[in-house]
């Protein structure tokens, strides 16, 4: 059913103090995020790392995240949904001042465990919180644009983050970014309102039953299984495009960054405009097929960029002094990064919105979230290294297509579980 936004600017929602620290809270967190996958390229470089074992930075990570995503969903609905999220800032804090002093592959592979507890903390309360003091009508608008900060924040990861690791060095770039991380931190503390939504649930079901309740919803079980396997893919082409680049382009870490700002920069713009489309048209499910399509034809082009030489010379830059080759598959990976935003622009904002609706449904937008969560950790903990098993087998190509395939797959299961069922009828009190 079509809901309205009041024909409202995603802009306009950046007056309200809270969504405004809440918004650079997310900035702070996803630059972060941006910065250290490029810089996972370097190390994976550095000291050259097999197919497997780069794998790990997303299997390890995603493990991590699987394991605590339940409970932190259920204590952001029973919960301070704002006091977890300084806690999960502050992590994020320690593991960048950590990350400035790794030595070996395998202190990389154990702060990405530890900065998985910190983003599936920022993740979850972050988005619950945006959710709850929506209003109901504009619900798509604010998941969107709230989106649409993370992808700004991306962008501007990979491009400063890439500038930075480039120009400076791992230091003192995850110092500037642990300088940022503390200013949002203290905008979270002063604005947001104290226990938002949570801890205002009163319910003494258990956390299981809450979440069997919403698994019975066929638009909450539609996405959590298209969640299984899309994240099998994307998580795969999230970790490895970049050593792709590093390692057959040799690509420095400013032209990775410029490669993933391709994607980020279409995110950034699109997704508040989107979701507040969405609001009005309704048919949520469908932007969510496309998104997918989108997303499949962009991880199937990845593979294909050594063909771009055939056209293309390659591109000598100069920067302060400092000279670094564009190749032609660089303009290959852009486009196809480009394709790929534009099916996170259609299909994020929307898969969202479904799963706060569903969640406010049961009061509980936390344990929906926590299932949009886990759901997507299962195939993330299994994708990256399965995809690196089979790159070590194979080649990037096959590794590549086979990541398409799942996406696929997902669109297809997702179409054939979904059903637009009305708002559920509570027993009333008394």
């Amino acid at each position: 059913m079509a809901s309205l936004s009041n024909g409202r600017s995603p802009f306009s929602l950046f007056r309200n103090p809270e969504f405004a620290a809440l918004a650079v809270m997310n900035v702070a967190s996803g630059m972060a995020f941006a910065t250290i996958i490029i810089a996972l390229a370097l190390y994976a470089d550095l000291f050259e790392a097999s197919g497997f074992v780069a794998g790990l930075f997303g299997t390890v990570y995603a493990a991590v995240r699987l394991v605590l995503v339940l409970p932190v969903g259920r204590y952001v609905d029973v919960g301070d949904a704002k006091r977890l999220l300084v806690v999960g800032m502050v992590l994020n804090v320690l593991v960048l001042v950590a990350f400035a002093f790794v030595t070996s592959i395998t202190q990389v592979v154990a702060l990405r465990g530890f900065q998985a507890i910190g983003s599936i903390v920022v993740y979850i309360a972050g988005t619950a919180i945006v959710g709850t003091i929506a209003a109901g009508g504009e619900r798509g608008l604010w998941i969107g644009t709230y989106n649409q900060t993370s992808a700004f924040s991306s962008l501007a990861g990979d491009l400063l983050g890439g500038a930075l690791l480039f120009f400076v060095g791992f230091q003192t770039t995850y110092g500037v970014l642990v300088v940022l991380s503390l200013i949002a931190t203290a905008g979270v503390v002063a604005f947001v309102r104290e226990q938002p939504g949570g801890a205002e649930r009163e319910s003494d079901d258990t956390g299981i039953e809450t979440l069997v309740a919403l698994l019975r919803r066929r638009a909450v079980l539609a996405l959590v299984v298209f969640r299984f396997a899309f994240s099998f893919g994307k998580m795969s082409v999230i970790i490895f495009l970049p050593i792709y680049a590093r390692t057959d382009f040799a690509m420095t870490a400013l032209l990775i960054g410029a490669v993933l700002a391709g994607g980020k920069l279409t995110k950034s713009v699109a997704q508040g405009y989107v979701g507040g489309f969405a609001d009005r048209v309704g048919g949520y499910e469908w932007f969510i097929v496309a998104g997918t399509l989108s997303y499949a034809l962009g991880t199937a082009l990845i593979p294909l960029a050594p063909a771009a030489s055939t056209v293309l010379e390659p591109i000598e830059l100069s920067l302060a002094g400092r000279e670094t080759p564009i190749p032609p598959a660089f303009f290959a990976l852009f486009l196809a990064y480009v394709i790929l935003g534009i099916g996170d622009s259609l299909r994020l904002p929307t898969s969202m919105a479904l799963f706060v609706r569903e969640g406010e449904y049961q009061e509980a937008v936390g344990g929906s979230l926590s299932l949009r969560s886990v759901s997507w950790q299962v195939g993330a903990v299994v994708g990256p290294t399965a995809f690196g098993l089979v790159l070590d087998a194979a080649s990037f190509l096959v590794a590549f297509w086979v990541a398409a395939g799942f996406m696929l797959v997902a669109a297809v299961v997702f179409l054939a579980l979904y059903d637009e069922e009305p708002e559920p009828v509570r027993p009333v009190a008394g």
